[in-house]
């Protein structure tokens, strides 16, 4: 999905790669976790789209890590996210003996002829916050599991109303395959006896659409009287429901949580309407996905699952199944450190 869509539906970017056929190292080469980082690196940066918010703030990440093991990272990319705008950007990268390319794919399977051609030049490729096909590159770093982003909203929600009432989940489009896995392991995470006092009442569709999620806002709390808290994990319904919210008599009544940027529910947070929400910090993504890379051109790593390498200030990771590593749990926004933050 595009990375407008990143921001907007949370649904697309964190997929598991479970089912889809081996990635990561495919080659006979073995890693050396003694060996130092290279400097000098030269490592192509290729988001979705350039001059996305959310992608400049992983670029900042990106040019964080490049500075700190002496690399030199080279943004560039597309203005629109169509399947294939990305291709002659990684020709081009592979043509100018870049050591390394750090991309959050458009399409997992049109960039995959190119990167494979690439990866058979000698480039390590690296995929962050959306994968490409798993045997198109070396690494994916993810942003987080369904599990943690799932059993987080329910947490929040739950420390939020003082673990008792009713809830509603306001979720994107009824076929979002992210939104359904996490609203699957709510439901999981509800039936745990910590839960109890928590009853899930409905689940409403906002289809990603701002009026239609501000409408079902609405809907739920007519429909519910006794409705304590909502959760919303994606960035349109959660802001939409925060809008909604902020003017009615519901404020301060009705607790919402959910997935979002600081820059689009700061307001709401100082205004007493959310208490705390949650996102992964995508300059974090960035900076990891570009350590990754330098491990990868540094022969750390080659990507084989159980792998271990150190990534700066975020410490030591471990390469999971199918090339796959997890950045961590998403950040959790509140009065106290939303400002802090810029995207």
């Amino acid at each position: 999905m595009s990375g407008a869509v990143a921001l907007t539906a949370c649904g697309g970017t964190t997929k598991d790669s479970a089912g889809q056929q081996t990635g990561g190292a495919t080659n006979a080469a073995k890693a050396d976790p003694n060996a130092p980082l290279k400097e000098n690196l030269k490592i192509t940066f290729l988001p979705k789209q350039v001059n996305n918010p959310y992608f400049t703030v992983a670029q900042k990440g990106a040019e964080q890590a490049g500075t700190a093991i002496k690399a030199e990272v080279k943004a560039t990319g597309p203005s629109d996210a169509a399947a294939s705008s990305q291709v002659t950007y990684i020709n081009t990268a592979a043509q100018q003996k870049q050591n390394a390319l750090v991309i959050s794919a458009n399409d997992a399977n049109a960039v995959a002829p190119a990167l494979k051609s690439a990866r058979g030049q000698g480039l390590k490729v690296v995929t962050f916050d959306s994968d490409a096909a798993p045997d198109a590159r070396d690494v994916f770093i993810n942003q987080a599991t369904s599990n943690e982003i799932a059993a987080g909203q329910v947490k929040l929600i739950s420390e939020a109303i003082g673990g008792s009432g009713e809830i509603a989940i306001l979720s994107a489009t009824p076929n979002a395959t992210n939104q359904n896995a996490w609203i699957e392991v709510m439901k999981t995470e509800l039936a745990k006896p910590e839960y109890s006092g928590l009853k899930l009442v409905e689940t409403a569709y906002g289809n990603d659409d701002d009026q239609t999620s501000f409408q079902k806002t609405q809907g739920l709390l007519q429909a519910h009287p006794n409705l304590k808290g909502i959760i919303s994990p994606t960035t349109v319904g959660v802001a939409a429901a925060a809008r909604y919210l902020s003017s009615s008599e519901y404020k301060g009544k009705v607790q919402l949580t959910g997935l979002g940027t600081p820059n689009q529910m700061r307001k709401f947070v100082q205004d007493g309407t959310v208490k705390s929400f949650a996102l992964w910090d995508p300059s974090k993504l960035g900076y990891l996905a570009t350590y990754t890379a330098a491990a990868l051109a540094s022969g750390q790593i080659t990507g084989a699952e159980g792998e271990k390498y150190k990534a700066g200030d975020l410490g030591e990771y471990t390469i999971g199944a199918k090339g796959e590593v997890v950045l961590g749990p998403p950040t959790v926004f509140t009065k106290d450190n939303i400002d802090k933050f810029d995207f």
